[in-house]
């Protein structure tokens, strides 16, 4: 068994969150949160701002840390056993752009049920609710840094 760690973020820009879709040989299709692997040295933090930067393009702050989900799956040579740390993060525009040698074709920031239901994957959509629940908390509390 091989274990992994990823870092990913729920990116905000004035309540819309950003959602990437993936098409790898029509076998890998979807859409997902931008995330990636911790490389050495990394900090967790740190991994979360790079992919979010490699694979949509967005310049982001990391709000605060969300959570952990973890999921499995096999490789032809074996099993891998995947932890991914998730951040709540705001964006600095809409800009946003795929990264193509990831084989991201799409990107875009939605309202939160249209992005929970774009989604594919369970364990996305529940750091997705719960992500977008601190993010109200913190607009309750005017704690949500004023948007241009």
């Amino acid at each position: 068994m091989i274990e992994a760690t990823s870092c990913g973020g729920v990116v905000i820009f004035r309540g819309k969150i950003l959602v990437l879709y993936k098409n790898f040989k029509n076998k890998y299709e979807g859409w997902v949160l931008p995330k990636g692997t911790v490389e050495p040295g990394e900090e967790l933090s740190a991994t979360a701002l790079r992919e979010v930067k490699e694979e949509t393009g967005v310049d982001a702050t990391i709000v605060k840390y969300v959570g952990k989900s973890q999921y499995s799956f096999s490789t032809p040579q074996d099993l891998v056993e995947k932890d991914v740390h998730w951040y709540l993060m705001r964006a600095n525009s809409y800009f946003s752009k795929p990264q193509r040698e990831e084989y991201f074709v799409d990107s875009g920031y939605y309202k939160f049920h249209e992005a929970y239901h774009l989604l594919k994957f369970s364990n996305e959509k529940q750091i997705l609710e719960k992500a977008y629940n601190e993010y109200l908390e913190l607009k309750r509390e005017n704690l949500w840094e004023k948007e241009c």
